[in-house]
């Protein structure tokens, strides 16, 4: 079990808790396609939570190398891009929208996907593994996971109509890569 603490191993401790995210990510997805909504979300959920964990764990047992780091982006963009734009897209959007508004729903979603992807890239081409910063410059992508789900419930509980939740993801998507400042928890 050294590998457990070893951290040029691909399948040190840090590593497994982002492959637990991942697998998270993938049924969520699967849910998502069932229709079961809420499963999808607690998924996400437990996803989130393990990503809060890998980061930690390789910082504290010293673990971090840029498999993680590379891995972790790709968990992100799966968790923290890919499964809130599916859903929403298969809650709201495919089931409230029609012909141009769908269409537009699906270029914002594109413009979400690009955003958040570009945000990952530019964030590892920029870090180094295991330094941490006081602020990230535009919003992480997991608060723009938070964001979407939040936009979802609004919609889910009759608040927020579908043409609002598309402006919504497009504000979202272009904070993913703003000159904001979030402050590093």
């Amino acid at each position: 079990m050294k590998f457990l603490w070893t951290p040029s191993s691909h399948f040190n401790l840090a590593n497994l808790f982002t492959f637990v995210n991942i697998t998270a990510g993938l049924m969520a997805t699967y849910f998502i396609t069932q229709h079961n909504f809420v499963l999808a979300i607690v998924l996400a959920w437990i996803g989130g939570a393990f990503d809060i964990f890998d980061g930690k764990i390789a910082r504290k047992y010293n673990l971090s190398n840029e498999f993680g780091v590379q891995l972790d982006s790709f968990a992100d963009f799966l968790s923290f891009v890919l499964v809130p734009v599916f859903l929403i897209f298969q809650a709201i959007y495919s089931t409230q929208l029609h012909s141009i508004s769908l269409l537009v729903a699906s270029f914002i979603s594109i413009y979400y996907v690009i955003s958040g992807l570009r945000r990952l890239i530019h964030f590892n081409l920029n870090a180094d593994a295991g330094e941490v910063e006081n602020y990230f410059t535009g919003v992480p992508t997991p608060l723009g996971a938070i964001l979407l789900w939040l936009v979802y419930l609004t919609n889910a509980y009759g608040i927020l109509p579908a043409f609002v939740v598309i402006g919504a993801m497009a504000i979202i998507a272009w904070s993913l890569n703003s000159t904001i400042k979030v402050k590093h928890p």
